[in-house]
């Protein structure tokens, strides 16, 4: 945790973003808010992205990344001292603004808090009410003065609800081009210019990492055994993941001849150097949709969190891809089916099924064309809006 922050700029910004995925939606909205009132005072809970553009994180993005129950129930003690700290901190600071970016579990408590004290609260990315726990559009009623949406049938379901709430696109739809250099991609990150490639992202997060890495690198050498030609890229989601994912690989004793490069960060280079893609449920799905790269979805966490959150779910589907699109564009593999055999046939057929690969790329060409939206402009003025100016 930092020291205080200078009040510095013309808007006071509180903010608390969750995992990886969230810092970059959070860096998106400082740069658009920036691009408008020129320096600002933002702090709070927050990544190196967000960083970049003058955030002061109090506490840094780590201490959120947590997932599933059973893991949240273990760290119950300590994120609910840490929100305690920071709600004490917000009030007494008063920020004009507080955006709270994904992280619902966390944000909407300490939301419907900083309300009650006068603060002004936007709400960027709203729960997915339309998949499972329909029930939080309640507290939402409670947290919320303004709900922003980067997908564009959520719109229905808070004007039925009657709670404040505008589509603002997908930031990574605008950060993502609709064409990428793949041979730029690969001699950047050092991979031979002839093979396929086959990128394997599982999970920003220390629990994601120890369920499925194991798995996508048996996944990697079942490939290598049928198809010696395959290169795979394996980017780590911060330093400290990069040196788990070597002991992993380590521990799976990979064979001498498979070609895979691990690398620290870097994902959008492995997904734009990729033919197809390995990839935890998550953000990253959407990430690997608007590279339009075909992909097979994998999710594994502990047995009781799966029941819990499997009896809680409305559809038949986790990945955002074949959920935004209504139906299963590419196949997922959840808990048990999480296996080498199945997975690597499936990315097989991928690579060498043009026309099955070409049907997944039109498809995912239409969805990144849907989600483009100048989101960081649109949520700025959003921002501008609550705020009264």
């Amino acid at each position: 945790m930092s020291g205080q922050a200078s009040a510095v700029g013309s808007l006071s910004l509180g903010m608390v973003a969750g995992e990886a995925s969230g810092d970059l939606l959070a860096a998106a909205l400082l740069e658009g808010v920036a691009a408008r009132v020129g320096p600002l005072h933002a702090a709070g809970i927050g990544g190196p992205a967000m960083a970049r553009h003058g955030f002061d994180a109090w506490w840094t993005i780590e201490a959120l990344s947590v997932n599933g129950y059973l893991e949240v129930l273990r760290e119950y003690p300590r994120l609910r001292r840490m929100r305690e700290a920071l709600a004490q901190r917000l009030a007494a600071w008063h920020p004009q603004v507080f955006v709270g970016v994904d992280a619902p579990d966390f944000n909407l408590d300490l939301e419907a808090r900083l309300r009650r004290s006068g603060i002004r609260i936007v709400h960027f990315i709203s729960p997915s009410i339309w998949a499972w726990r329909r029930e939080r559009i309640d507290k939402i009623r409670r947290s919320v003065d303004h709900m922003l949406l980067v997908f564009p049938f959520e719109e229905a379901i808070y004007r039925e609800a009657g709670i404040p709430a505008t589509y603002v696109g997908h930031p990574l739809a605008d950060a993502i081009p609709a064409q990428v250099d793949a041979a730029a991609a690969r001699r950047a990150l050092g991979l031979p210019a002839t093979g396929a490639v086959v990128a394997l992202l599982p999970g920003s997060r220390a629990s994601e990492v120890e369920h499925l890495a194991p798995a996508f690198l048996g996944t990697a050498a079942w490939l290598h055994e049928r198809r010696g030609d395959l290169h795979f890229v394996l980017p780590a989601a911060s330093p400290a993941l990069f040196e788990r994912l070597k002991a992993i690989a380590a521990d799976v004793r990979l064979p001498a001849s498979l070609s895979l490069t691990l690398v620290s960060g870097r994902s959008h280079d492995a997904l734009a150097a990729s033919d197809a893609v390995l990839v935890a449920s998550g953000t990253a799905t959407l990430e690997t949709a608007l590279f339009r790269k075909p992909m097979v979805i994998a999710y594994r966490m502990s047995w009781l969190s799966y029941r819990i959150m499997r009896r809680m779910g409305y559809l038949p589907w986790v990945g955002l891809p074949n959920i935004l699109s209504g139906r299963f564009v590419v196949p997922e593999f959840l808990q048990s089916a999480v296996r080498a055999p199945e997975m690597g046939e499936a990315l097989l057929r991928q690579l060498d099924d043009d026309a099955h690969r070409q049907g997944i790329v039109a498809q995912f060409g239409a969805l990144h064309d849907s989600l483009r939206r100048g989101c960081a402009a649109r949520a700025a003025a959003v921002v501008l809006e609550v705020a009264g100016g």
